[in-house]
């Protein structure tokens, strides 16, 4: 059965985005089976992938207003090992259109139910806001992922995040946790990155996970030519960043699944 994540923060720039594809990217270059769901209206994970979002007609909106099934509006093998759920900006309706609907917090995870036994990896980008669609990510998903940009406001409006995820794990999903925090657009030049990250490890009681994604310039450059950074430029700091990542998640997974260590194997090819 296949672990859901949930990428958010309601912080718009924090590289929620660009987690969500390079953290999904690196996990199927690592052979891992991996589904990605661009919940987010603005459709940045879809264009990121190299799907031109204004041409697609079975996306995450339709799926949720009940016209298709989920397994219709997967675009299958856009890289080897993953899959996407694409978005664009007709999924910012969803909200007003779904008032009324009984059961609305729960659409997605019960349509993921009937695919995530095909995938070892579900990632969920969410909007960059504690709305709708966010409360369906956290209901459906096992964790949440919470990637924080390394400057002055980090921890501003992450103890509201953190309430929404108890209030979900409360009244919607029993079985939600944290997957930690990860840092991102470090920029080791600076003092004020290493303070940042000194800060948040001292004043959150959460799991950080100890690879920092640095502020890079090929990582930014890459969702332009519609590609994740360990395809667009494979030798980078970021590509290699996000590969220690996708370690670090797939150990975790381990702990939580210890029949998944029955064999050692090289994660990742040179």
């Amino acid at each position: 059965m296949g672990r859901i994540i949930a990428i958010a923060n309601q912080k718009g720039g924090v590289g929620k985005t660009t987690t969500s594809i390079n953290l999904s990217a690196c996990l199927a270059e690592a052979g891992k089976k991996v589904l990605v769901v661009d919940l987010d209206p603005q459709g940045n994970t879809t264009s990121g992938l190299g799907v031109d979002k204004n041409r697609i007609d079975r996306t995450v909106y339709e799926m949720m207003l009940g016209e298709f099934e989920l397994s219709e509006c997967i675009i299958p093998d856009l890289f080897d090992h993953l899959d996407l759920v694409p978005s664009n900006v007709n999924l910012s309706g969803a909200e007003i259109e779904l008032i009324g609907i009984d059961k609305k917090e729960y659409i997605l995870k019960s349509a993921l139910a009937e695919i995530r036994d095909k995938y070892e990896f579900i990632i969920i980008d969410c909007p960059p806001s504690l709305n709708m669609l966010t409360v369906n990510a956290m209901t459906a998903a096992d964790t949440v992922l919470v990637p924080i940009q390394c400057e002055y406001y980090a921890l501003e409006g992450l103890s509201q995040l953190i309430h929404t995820i108890n209030l979900v794990k409360k009244r919607l999903n029993p079985s939600l946790d944290m997957e930690g925090v990860v840092f991102t657009m470090y920029d080791a030049r600076t003092n004020l990155s290493l303070q940042v990250v000194e800060n948040v490890k001292n004043n959150l009681r959460q799991n950080v996970y100890k690879t920092i994604i640095p502020r890079n310039v090929r990582l930014a450059e890459a969702p332009s030519h519609g590609l994740p950074i360990n395809v667009y430029d494979s030798k980078s700091s970021g590509a290699e960043s996000y590969r220690l990542l996708a370690q670090e998640v797939i150990e975790h997974q381990m702990e939580k699944m210890p029949e998944a260590k029955t064999t050692k194997r090289k994660l990742w090819k040179k």
